[in-house]
């Protein structure tokens, strides 16, 4: 039984065209909480989706401030993280848990 705090570090699956090409190079790049450090998302990533996990890189995306339809609003701070499998290891992210 996996524990509930790992459902709490990873928030979703980053699908874009920079995560597909980092995914020939054997990296899953998830969305994670703003608080979340990297050994709690190397736990949380082995512990959900049974797979061995040799790095992780983070990043902070600051929000952007954007105009819709004359509007200014500001979007979101986003962190990523960047895991590294081990040789032979690969996480489907189309599936979902």
């Amino acid at each position: 039984m996996t524990d509930l705090r790992h459902y709490d570090v990873i928030v979703s699956p980053a699908i874009t065209e920079k995560s597909t090409l980092a995914s020939e190079q054997n990296q899953v790049v998830f969305n994670v909480t703003r608080t979340a450090t990297k050994p709690e998302i190397k736990a949380a990533v082995e512990a959900l989706f049974g797979v061995k996990v040799t790095a992780v890189n983070t990043l902070l995306r600051k929000g952007k401030v954007k105009r819709f339809r004359g509007h200014i609003g500001k979007q979101s701070d986003v962190k990523k993280a960047y895991v590294t499998l081990a040789d032979g290891q690969s996480i489907d992210v189309s599936t979902g848990l």
